[in-house]
């Protein structure tokens, strides 16, 4: 019997280093999800991107979503980065209803929506 309980006891503590390993690493934020490796040009734009929300606490918002969802390291890849009117952005941009309604209106004066989204938000 004592047996069990100390493989049962030693299995919880491996269990739970394992746990604690992986939140002490930096790459886990307390609700669960991993935060995305990015290069340092990547988390720049993605900084930088913040100085075009419409106010100053969708600025702050914005600098804060960055910090706590991605982390610097390698180039990702699968992190939709684009450049128009000499205006990079990386992911998904959050629109304010102005910006949405500047982007539907550009649509249909003939820009493509990823150039419209992109010129929306920076020029609004």
């Amino acid at each position: 019997m004592k047996k069990i309980v100390a493989v049962a006891v030693l299995a919880a503590m491996t269990m739970l280093g394992a746990v604690a390993a992986a939140y002490a690493d930096g790459r886990h934020r307390v609700d669960g999800r991993q935060q995305e490796e990015v290069s340092s040009a990547q988390y720049h734009i993605l900084l930088g991107q913040c100085r075009f929300g419409d106010t100053a606490g969708a600025r702050a918002q914005c600098r804060t979503d960055v910090k706590r969802n991605y982390r610097i390291g390698a180039r990702n890849p699968d992190l939709d980065c684009r450049t128009y009117s000499s205006v990079s952005v990386c992911g998904e941009l959050t629109l304010s209803p102005r910006e949405q309604a500047c982007v539907s209106e550009s649509v249909g004066g003939g820009l493509t929506f990823r150039r419209a989204e992109v010129e929306c938000y920076a020029f609004g």
